[in-house]
């Protein structure tokens, strides 16, 4: 052993403040802190250690992908110390050199590009989603949880409604729902408001399912969608709505996806960009591009606010939702553990130990992430017009987003 392993457990223990130990695979031990550890990170291989001091942060979660790292004990409190570790530090030049080889591989530049990436996540089917997300709106998005909410079903329904209200949505109206999902938004929107939707959907498993399910609910005069990219998008609508679609336009498409919200939207209607997004300009993390969203960017708020205001949309509000977004994940990976077996069986080929791994290191990681002080990244909800909007047109103050 070349490194000085107990130093370095140390030092992490500072940085972290949560107790630890690590297991080499010489069978040796090191502790940090004092009382009993809340994980244990066991090295089964010399190379698993050396990605790790090599590649930092990333180079130990691929070796846990691959089994050749495991943690014992508090997975959650393992994520939430390596967020406060400073590990994504470690090799930083070579990281972010394999993130732009990674963006000229997967860029969203070209549709086809786009299409392919968002199949790669979306695409796992409806089988796959019903089992973890929420019953029956399937809303694969941050939901909300004011107080009093108990469920991940109430809060994704508060969520809609919440939206619906900052948008003004009303009985008669057309609304445009970007990158529209399993169509929760859409169903919710019929239901309790009486306002007629269109969906718009790169990803073929989604819009079929979602054909299907609204042909089965009798509501093809009153809902559709249709496949196709942000850019190909035509019509203008009364209202725009996009929920969790910004940050998979990619790094370079910011500029067109806001266009696109903008040539929807009828003058002086309203819209909602309901996205993740960093303080200030950020790369985006490689473990999140490369494992689970190829071709996704996270822009800054500041960059979004600039592509609102260069597209001649006026802005209205801004929501900061990110601690909603850690209920969220809890709630989601609680869910997604729970019902791993049976996800499994869908397809075990598929659904292997490696996807059993990455994703909860996802949806764990993040609920994390949200939750870090030491995090930068947010959940954004910005509402804009068409045109500046007056007294007799939009509210004098957001009495109205609370009255239920």
């Amino acid at each position: 052993m070349f490194f000085p392993m107990q130093n370095i457990v140390d030092s992490l223990h500072k940085r972290t403040g949560i107790p630890f130990a690590i297991g080499l695979p010489d069978g040796s031990h090191y502790r940090s802190g004092s009382g009993d550890p809340a994980f244990t990170i066991m090295f089964h291989s010399e190379a698993a250690l050396l990605s790790a001091f090599t590649r930092g942060q990333i180079g130990l979660l691929e070796s846990y992908f691959d089994q050749s790292v495991d943690v014992e004990g508090d997975f959650g409190a393992a994520l939430a110390a390596g967020l406060l570790s400073g590990l994504d530090i470690q090799g930083k030049a070579l990281i972010n050199m394999e993130n732009g080889i990674h963006e000229l591989r997967y860029s969203n530049h070209s549709m086809a590009q786009a299409k392919a990436n968002a199949r790669t996540h979306y695409g796992l089917g409806a089988a796959f989603y019903g089992l973890w997300l929420d019953h029956p709106l399937m809303m694969y998005t941050c939901g909300y949880w004011p107080e009093g909410t108990q469920t991940l079903e109430q809060a994704q329904a508060r969520k809609i409604d919440h939206v619906c209200r900052k948008i003004q949505l009303a009985r008669g109206e057309r609304f445009v729902d970007i990158g529209c999902g399993f169509g929760g938004f859409l169903f919710r929107a019929w239901e309790t408001l009486g306002a007629a939707g269109t969906g718009i959907n790169t990803t073929t498993e989604q819009v079929d399912w979602l054909r299907r399910e609204i042909t089965r609910r009798g509501l093809d005069d009153k809902l559709s969608v249709r496949e196709a990219d942000f850019r190909e998008a035509d019509g203008q609508y009364d209202k725009v709505v996009s929920i969790g679609v910004l940050e998979h336009a990619g790094r370079d498409q910011l500029g067109a996806v806001v266009q696109a919200h903008a040539d929807l939207l009828k003058p002086g209607g309203l819209g909602l960009l309901h996205f993740i997004g960093h303080i200030g300009p950020r790369e985006t993390d490689l473990f999140i591009r490369k494992h689970v969203f190829p071709g996704g960017w996270i822009p800054g708020l500041s960059e979004v606010i600039v592509e609102i205001e260069r597209c001649g949309l006026e802005l209205l509000d801004i929501e900061n939702l990110r601690r909603h977004y850690a209920l969220t994940l809890d709630e989601w990976a609680r869910r997604f553990e729970q019902q791993w077996a049976t996800i499994q069986a869908l397809d075990p080929q598929r659904f292997d130990e490696r996807f059993r791994r990455v994703w909860r290191t996802y949806l764990m990681g993040c609920a994390e992430m949200f939750r870090s002080p030491a995090g930068y990244t947010h959940l954004f909800q910005i509402v804009f017009s068409k045109g500046n909007v007056t007294r007799a047109s939009y509210p004098m103050s957001r009495a109205p987003l609370y009255d239920t």
